[in-house]
């Protein structure tokens, strides 16, 4: 008996259910010129938007990772030679692979260096970053406003010297460039081939700004990645070219030694010790200096390893690849929303009546 009145009360509520769809399906049809007219004006939006909307330019640059793992004859080198006690400086490389190095093309220090890029336009020097504000045409907004009316950023400027106006137009241009315009990528882990794709109003702006990054970001990896075994160069260059002064004043002090005992009695070997003890540096000195000059070049081995960073494959050629808001999709987008909006609107007005 309790399992019938169940399935009656479920069937009569989901006929009353049905009934009240209906009942706002008509309602809604009766509505139909309102909804077919804000459809009308929604297309007329979109189709207005399509129109002002500028047309996005995107510039895309892949470039090869260094592989450290296939060192080949020079990871050789450097192995046998570090049995023997070299200490030719290791790599720097491995805080600046895979998602590392995607994640520093992407960081807010490189992003603001490559704005102060120096590029030409329209014969006028100027830096990416004041490129940018022209194409966005903030300066017109900014001429109602003194403090920031004077605001220069001026190429290869240094940026430390930013005031807080100039720090905070620098951060808003990187916020709106690393979300939406700058993408990094790796597209496969199991290759070392990183994309970088930049998007902008502007296509030279495109162009520049995505050649600059990958400049700008190679230039601090060489410095970083290399600055150990420069270091270690360095080092080894002044003790060589020390040693090799000790060793040409030996050298030096061997002949007048030998010149002041020229047709010395040989009863007198005292006087011979100057002479002896210069030879003794010679010996010493060359030995010391053949050492050295073997770590030197085995140094500027390293260097040459640790040089090469980023091998660019594809740089972004004009033209680049375009991308417009269409007539058609910005007709049917806007049609759609405002139809939707107004029949939202509609059943919301007719909830409202119901319960007042």
């Amino acid at each position: 008996m309790n399992k019938q009145i169940t399935t009656n009360e479920d069937e009569i509520s989901l006929k009353e259910l049905l009934e009240k769809g209906k009942e706002w399906f008509n309602y809604l049809l009766s509505q139909w010129k309102i909804i077919v007219l804000a459809g009308l004006i929604g297309a007329a939006l979109g189709l207005a938007y399509s129109y002002i909307k500028k047309p996005m330019y995107t510039a895309t640059l892949s470039f090869a990772l260094e592989d450290e793992k296939s060192g080949g004859g020079l990871g050789s080198a450097l192995g046998l030679a570090s049995q023997f006690g070299f200490d030719l400086g290791g790599s720097a490389g491995g805080m600046f692979t895979g998602a590392n190095l995607v994640e520093l093309f992407k960081s807010r220090a490189m992003v603001e260096q490559t704005l102060l890029t120096p590029v030409v336009v329209s014969g006028d020097s100027i830096s990416l970053a004041e490129m940018y504000i022209r194409n966005e045409e903030w300066r017109a907004k900014w001429d109602k406003k003194p403090k920031l009316a004077n605001l220069q950023f001026l190429p290869n400027a240094d940026r430390k010297s930013y005031n807080r106006a100039q720090d905070s137009i620098m951060g808003v241009i990187y916020t709106n460039l690393s979300k939406n315009s700058l993408t990094v990528a790796q597209k496969d882990k199991k290759v070392s081939i990183i994309t970088i794709d930049v998007s902008a109003t502007d296509e030279l702006f495109a162009k520049y700004f995505t050649e600059a990054l990958a400049k700008e970001v190679s230039d601090f990896y060489i410095e970083t990645k290399s600055k150990k075994a420069r270091m270690n160069m360095g080092i080894l260059q002044k003790q060589t070219d020390s040693v090799r002064g000790e060793l040409n004043g030996a050298i030096t002090g061997v002949a007048v030694a030998n010149d002041n005992t020229f047709g010395l009695n040989p009863a007198l070997n005292v006087r011979r010790a100057p002479s002896a003890r210069r030879q003794v540096d010679v010996q010493a000195n060359t030995a010391i200096l053949t050492e050295l000059v073997k770590q030197s070049e085995l140094a500027k081995v390293t260097l040459r390893r640790e040089t090469p960073l980023i091998q660019v494959i594809d740089k972004p050629i004009l033209p680049l690849k375009k991308e417009r808001f269409g007539k058609a999709k910005g007709m049917v987008l806007g049609g759609f929303l405002a139809g939707f909006l107004v029949v939202v609107g509609l059943i919301v007005r007719r909830i409202f009546k119901e319960l007042t």
